[in-house]
């Protein structure tokens, strides 16, 4: 799969495969092995998040619902981190870009970030079952870029700062929101609100289904992954004993938390409308807030609770996929036909993104298990022989091509 190295959600910028000038290459220039594995997780994600939007209920049970439960919310959270690791490929890496090329770059990041919003805005008007997260993409991307010179450990320290104390603040917000009306003032002036028919600023910072205020932290967390030197066995080791840790510490204290405070689960299985709280330390079959949110809600590591268990929990997941994923290729190059179809997907997982979403629209969903079942392996194969047949011959997918030119004035700036 060579010439191909890398796409992203948005695409990556592409390796340089030719021979140049001597001055042209970092000291440790990143490997294709390395970025094909990070296009392999990449496509993992879709598949995930294909099985969450058009698969079966995980209510199912057996092995395809365990399956289908670990997809929600873990795929997005893996998105994001990849983001964090492209918005770091644009800006440069090992090295930072500095003076007019860093200024260029981050132009690009900010140009992406604003189609990224528009987009996820014309795909919500689509008014599918699907909480599009293009547009909270799009304000992180804008929200993190002053930190794209900053090292791997300084980053890290700033993604694990916003998991142990955002989520914390998000509760205080949100419960000000919805007990107050200051936020109907703030939507009655915001354009954003009134051009996409939404809460506009309010619902992607505090209120829509991947807050910038928390899931910021995931993205951070990949601008560090960027800046580790993953064709080190040593590195890859430690970053998946890391993911390791912070499964333990997320899951583990969720439920943890869970059994040690008095009445946490009654509270929480009354304040929701889905079944006992006894799985919300890995699952979201607890269901939503019916309600006011309780206090104890920010014990859960649901997938979508925006807690800093859930946090901590679902970074550790991603941690690990791309560990697993970078390991696979750069140690059994071999595998990687096998491997190939994936890695495919993750090299055009934006176009794979909006098409499914499209698809949705125009056909529907089932909600008949095996029926959702077929839908969910036709559209896997359907985004897989796309993938395919498209990265013989181009270098991007389709959007990403697209987005590549929108962010050529970019090149202006001086």
């Amino acid at each position: 799969m060579t010439g191909n190295a890398s796409s992203a959600l948005p695409s990556t910028v592409k390796p340089a495969l030719g021979p140049g000038p001597p001055s042209a290459a970092p000291a440790r220039a990143p490997s294709a092995g390395r970025l094909i594995g990070i296009d392999l997780a990449r496509g993992l994600a879709v598949f995930g998040m294909y099985a969450t939007h058009v698969g079966p209920d995980p209510s199912v049970g057996g092995p395809v619902g365990f399956l289908l439960e670990l997809a929600r919310g873990r795929s997005s959270a893996l998105f994001a981190v990849l983001a964090g690791f492209t918005l770091v490929i644009i800006t440069g890496r090992p090295t930072p870009r500095t003076g007019r090329a860093g200024r260029q770059a981050a132009g690009r990041v900010v140009i992406r970030g604003i189609v990224l919003i528009a987009l996820g805005f014309a795909l919500t008007a689509l008014d599918t079952s699907v909480a599009v997260i293009l547009s909270f993409y799009g304000l992180i991307f804008l929200t993190v870029l002053p930190l794209y010179r900053l090292r791997a450990t300084t980053l890290a320290v700033i993604a694990a700062a916003g998991a142990l104390v955002l989520p914390q603040v998000l509760y205080v917000i949100q419960q000000s929101i919805y007990d107050g009306t200051w936020s109907d003032t703030v939507i009655a002036w915001d354009p954003l609100a009134r051009i996409g028919d939404s809460d506009g600023f309010v619902e992607l910072l505090f209120t829509g289904e991947y807050p910038v205020l928390t899931w910021a932290s995931f993205m951070i967390a990949g601008m560090a992954l960027a800046r580790l030197d993953l064709i080190d066995a040593k590195v890859r080791t430690r970053l998946a004993l890391t993911g390791g840790a912070l499964v333990v510490a997320g899951y583990g204290g969720s439920w943890l938390a869970l059994h040690l405070v008095a009445r946490a689960r009654t509270v929480i299985t009354g304040a929701t409308d889905g079944g006992s709280a006894s799985s919300a330390w890995w699952s979201d079959s607890v269901g939503d807030i019916t309600d006011s949110t309780p206090p104890e809600w920010l014990l859960v590591a649901a997938p979508h609770s925006q807690t800093t268990f859930s946090i901590l929990g679902n970074t550790g997941v991603a941690l690990a996929i791309v560990a697993a994923c970078v390991t696979a290729v750069h140690r059994t190059p071999h595998v990687m036909r096998l491997l190939r179809p994936a890695a495919a997907v993750g090299m055009v997982s934006l176009s794979a993104y909006v098409l499914h979403i499209v698809a949705l629209r125009i056909f529907g969903s089932e909600d008949d298990s095996m029926s959702a079942l077929l839908v969910l392996s036709g559209y896997i194969a359907g985004a897989t022989v796309f993938a395919m047949l498209w990265t013989r011959l181009f270098r991007r997918g389709p959007l990403e091509y697209l987005l590549h030119m929108a962010t050529r004035p970019a090149r202006r700036i001086r």
